[in-house]
């Protein structure tokens, strides 16, 4: 099996921490249709006809796309999709661009899981990170999905804010509970090279949330989540039973997946494809009929570190016999020799067949991960 992940870098404005690839000029959208149309025509072996299982449009805000450029591109993927095997269909969306009129739309299209941007239920913490919607703009867009009939609903929260405290946070996780939706992801804020909200600490203008604090707050996020019935699947994603992102799990399994626009990745089991983060230069070269992917032949090395740094991700871990068939002895005998303190202190554990970070690790996964890689 195989997946599809289309990028649409249109954003109506950018938000404070936002680095992925968007711009704000909506007078391209057509010509970067014709581009995705145009691409997937050209590129559509690198999958080997495996079947495509899953398909992810995101970005930027793929909800700033009308509604007949999201049928355009659809009645495309028609060509190369057979939509009753095509078991998840995710578009990310702003809560405000999902008006009544917007979602009905979307129930026209194959469409069956909405990931929706909300970062946080606060209103202080909305206007802080340049989010155009309110906390009760996105409760009201999520009860309009479900009531539209959309039965997997994903929202993205943010901890860690400048100035934001723990009562807060609980706050938000009960807020987001109140919802019903069945997948929950979230992140700790970075603060990255090249972003509003880096400037900002650059210039003394706010203050990083102390990694005690942060800590607190994912170990809150945690236990919270359990008690509520969500299954933490991976170190920031919690799903009721059966609603785990399958797109997503895609990265972190092996599987094979396609991307499309500017931006996008792809991997074949071997190489990485990476697009120009550039849509100008993506619609030209396109329209010329070439593509313009930068290509990275991947070594047993990074092939390896690339499931450490994937799978450990995961609460399942590394399938310890699939990683035998997968690398010779040198490279089983040095992930287990350096996984033997972490081992020993209950960090990590085997079982079932697989080696994996345990809950308690989980708050030091970045450390464990890197000690297992091999760098040259």
């Amino acid at each position: 099996m195989a997946g599809i992940y289309i990028h649409i870098p249109f954003c109506r404005t950018r938000c404070i921490y936002c680095d992925f690839h968007s711009g704000t000029d909506m007078s391209v959208q057509e010509q970067y249709i014709d581009a995705l149309c145009r691409e997937l025509d050209l590129r559509i072996d690198e999958l080997h006809g495996e079947p495509i299982h899953t398909l992810y449009i995101g970005g930027g805000t793929p909800s700033q796309l009308s509604g007949s450029a999201l049928t355009r591109l659809f009645n495309h993927l028609s060509k190369y999709i057979t939509w009753d095997e095509c078991h998840e269909v995710t578009i990310e969306c702003n809560p405000d661009d999902l008006s009544d009129d917007y979602i009905a739309h979307l129930r026209t299209l194959p469409i069956n899981r909405i990931s929706m941007g909300i970062q946080s239920f606060d209103d202080n913490d909305l206007r802080f990170l340049r989010r155009r919607h309110t906390a009760q703009a996105a409760q009201e867009a999520i009860a309009r999905c479900h009531n539209a009939g959309f039965d997997n609903i994903s929202i993205d929260l943010i901890y860690g804010l400048p100035g934001q405290t723990l009562e807060a946070w609980n706050k938000n996780i009960e807020k987001a509970l109140s919802t019903g939706v069945q997948h929950l992801s979230a992140y700790a804020l970075i603060y990255e090279d090249g972003t509003a909200l880096m400037k900002l600490k650059e210039e003394g203008l706010v203050q990083e949330c102390s990694d005690e604090l942060s800590l607190a707050m994912y170990a809150r996020l945690i236990d919270r989540l359990e008690e509520a019935g969500y299954h933490q699947y991976e170190i920031s994603n919690f799903a009721l039973s059966g609603r785990e992102a399958r797109h997503n799990s895609s990265y972190w399994n092996d599987t094979h997946y396609l991307g499309l626009g500017a931006a996008a990745h792809s991997y074949d089991g071997t190489t990485r494809r990476y697009n120009p983060a550039n849509t100008r230069i993506y619609i030209d070269n396109i329209a010329s009929g070439r593509c313009c992917y930068e290509e990275e032949i991947l070594s047993d090395q990074d092939r390896y570190n690339d499931m450490l740094l994937t799978r450990l991700r995961t609460r399942q871990g590394i399938d310890e016999s699939r990683a035998r068939r997968q690398f010779d002895s040198t490279y089983i005998d040095y992930m287990y020799r350096m996984a033997r303190p972490h081992l020993a202190c209950g960090n990590m554990e085997q079982a079932e067949g697989y080696l994996r970070i345990t809950k308690q690790g989980l708050f030091i996964s970045d450390s464990i991960i890197s000690d297992l890689f091999i760098v040259e």
